[in-house]
């Protein structure tokens, strides 16, 4: 079982800072004002305040804003925009292997996390935590505003990492309503009981209301470990012992079928309309962060 984190750990003053830059690049490449509501045609609408026009006789004059009235002289009506508070889904995979033996994908995965929950509350939308395991648990209750930073930070950094991934089961009890449409980030090695269990839980994805998002941590060992002749490999999930003879050719032919695993996963998602982004423990945090944001999503706009 991975050691917990400390807040330091995944949100010192440094980080903190490069999100704040993080938000502000957003903001300056989409050419947005910061808001914390995006229209859709989803229920659950709040209004908000859009523009006045003047008011004619037909209309209900309980409408009229009498306020204007009295200043001007004259008779307007306020008009409404019809808005949904936009929601994001963090669902975090506490699996063994995101933890052993390569502890650096479980670092990179909260912080992922953090950065994702810190433009949302930053940006007035509600934040939803999830960890995924052998079953999916609600961490903690829908929070709002960036004072909730602390509780989202301390959340993630209690979580324990170990036992198995069932993805299937996972993503069949997650249902968002749709009154709480949103962004989904599901944050995984998608390693599974077995290969073919991420492909075909993203069946059951493909029905969530709103924007799914697929963030795959994995280590360079993962794909081309370092092996040769034998052997004597541990499941970390189920701890499970295989003895091996491994040739350099075998260790080519295994790093192929990781690849096409990978492939395989992105071409599924792109056909459901769902968004795939695997990102390397050893790759800088910064740079990739902002180019999965750039690739398209609410989230990014509403920052």
């Amino acid at each position: 079982m991975a050691e917990h984190l400390e807040r330091d750990d995944l949100l010192d003053a440094a980080f903190l800072e490069r999100l704040r830059m993080l938000a502000l690049r957003l903001r300056k490449r989409r050419q947005l004002a910061r808001r914390g509501s995006q229209s859709t045609p989803a229920t659950g609408f709040t209004r908000e305040f859009k523009d006045y026009r003047h008011y004619t006789p037909r209309e209900d004059y309980r409408a009229i804003d009498w306020r204007l009235y009295a200043r001007l002289g004259k008779l307007f009506v306020r008009l409404y925009e019809e808005t949904q508070e936009l929601n994001l889904h963090l669902i975090v995979d506490t699996s063994a292997s995101m933890a052993q033996p390569h502890v650096e994908k479980r670092r990179q995965a909260l912080r992922f996390a953090v950065a994702l929950a810190y433009l949302a509350l930053s940006g007035q939308q509600r934040v939803h935590l999830y960890s995924m395991g052998d079953s999916l648990n609600q961490e903690l209750p829908p929070l709002r505003g960036l004072g909730q930073m602390d509780r989202v930070v301390r959340a993630l950094g209690s979580l324990s990492f170990s036992g198995v991934t069932d993805l299937e089961r996972c993503f069949e009890r997650f249902q968002p309503s749709r009154q709480r449409f949103g962004v989904v980030f599901v944050i995984s090695d998608f390693f599974g009981r077995d290969p073919g269990a991420a492909r075909r839980s993203l069946a059951r994805a493909a029905v969530w209301p709103g924007e799914t998002h697929l963030l795959q941590i994995v280590h360079p060992k993962e794909r081309a470990p370092e092996l040769d002749g034998e052997v004597e490999l541990a499941d970390v999930e189920t701890g499970e012992l295989r003895r091996f003879w491994l040739s350099a050719e075998d260790v080519q032919r295994y790093s192929a079928a990781f690849d096409a695993f990978v492939d395989e996963l992105s071409r599924e998602c792109a056909s459901r309309q769902m968004d795939f982004f695997q990102f390397t423990s050893d790759e800088p945090f910064e740079d990739r962060f902002l180019e999965m944001l750039m690739r398209g999503s609410a989230l990014a706009r509403g920052a």
